[in-house]
């Protein structure tokens, strides 16, 4: 048996296709699985014990790229693949599907740009309030697979362990210091909190509670550096500072996440770890923090969610109407469930 994933992009989308990964190694135990991904995430999957290859695309970079390109279509064709599946549902993961020429070419119908014309055969449409988790999972009950656990499988080698503790041993972070991880990037403009907001949040958490805060996200932004300049410097800085394997690693030791809507708030669902995560223009029932021990903020507006990365009438009130003290409660209560003093997590509305 020969198989085929296409799930080329996000960080995010790659770790809600795990689950499927993890169904299909244990069904197939000695197949062939094979990945297509976009660069941003590859590090999540190459070297995947539940892995034969990765085939690494670059974004938006296939002509500029043209020799690689052709060299990976060729591959995919040559290996003959008894079953191909998209769980990506565009025109771009539909080309890969139909350079595959797998046997058995399976997706969703009336996905995306046309996408499901390079398939042979077609689940009914997916229901859009479904989280996607669980969508791709019916893929994978499609091809007659059953499960009985949803696992996101991100394999941490004992190096990258080492690294991540070597890193917070450098910032007074020792083996039972607890601390707590924030993100304040995100992709969309329409995703981010306020800057001032985000690092009152930071200083009382640790004023409050005693925890340090770790925050992390590409160096670049000015999310980072205005956060970390209005805490006077307290909190510790690992933007860029680790692969998205460490990410994970280090997410893991922490108490918990807190984040806006990104692919940091996926990986730390998929490890485990509560988040407690901000959301305002996209829906948390789609792509939210898949799990039970989660804390999802919003504000119950009639505009969100509307998916947009630009806001209409340009003041983002779904994220700027959470408030400090919102954040600061579903802490508390997140830190009084982890003593063993709740069963739930606060969610706040």
């Amino acid at each position: 048996m020969k198989i085929l994933i296409v799930k080329l992009s996000s960080i995010g989308d790659v770790v809600h296709t795990l689950p499927c990964l993890y169904a299909l190694r244990t069904s197939y135990p000695s197949a062939k699985i094979d990945w297509i991904v976009e660069e941003e995430a590859g590090n999540i999957l190459i070297g995947h014990p539940f892995l034969n290859e990765v085939f690494v695309v670059k974004k938006n970079a296939w002509l500029k790229d043209f020799n690689k390109t052709y060299n990976i279509a060729k591959n995919i064709r040559a290996l003959d693949y008894d079953i191909v599946l998209d769980f990506q549902g565009l025109l771009k993961s539909g080309i890969w599907v139909f350079l595959s020429n797998g046997r058995r070419r399976i997706g969703f119908d009336k996905s995306r740009e046309l996408n499901y014309l390079f398939l042979n055969e077609k689940l009914p449409s997916c229901n859009p309030d479904k989280h996607a988790v669980d969508r791709y999972l019916d893929i994978i009950e499609y091809i007659g697979i059953q499960y009985d656990k949803v696992l996101f499988p991100i394999p941490i080698s004992e190096n990258e362990k080492k690294k991540v503790s070597g890193l917070l041993k450098t910032n007074a972070i020792w083996e039972g210091t607890p601390f707590i991880v924030a993100n304040p990037m995100a992709r969309w403009e329409t995703k981010l909190w306020d800057t001032k907001k985000f690092a009152d949040l930071c200083n009382e958490i640790m004023d409050r509670f005693s925890h340090k805060v770790v925050i992390i996200g590409a160096s670049s932004g000015k999310e980072i550096k205005g956060v970390a300049a209005l805490t006077g410097n307290r909190i510790i800085d690992l933007t860029d500072k680790t692969t998205l394997r460490e990410l994970a690693y280090l997410m893991s030791l922490s108490k918990m996440v807190i984040t806006v809507d990104s692919g940091p708030m996926h990986i730390a669902a998929a490890m485990g770890v509560p988040v407690i995560a901000l959301f305002g223009p996209t829906a948390p029932w789609r792509t939210g923090p898949y799990g039970e021990k989660h804390a999802v903020i919003r504000k119950e507006l009639p505009c969100s969610p509307c998916f947009s990365r630009v806001c209409k009438d340009k003041d983002v009130m779904c994220m700027k109407r959470i408030e400090v003290e919102d954040i600061l409660k579903a802490v508390g209560t997140c830190l009084h469930k982890i003593s063993g003093g709740l069963s739930e997590l606060h969610l706040a509305t």
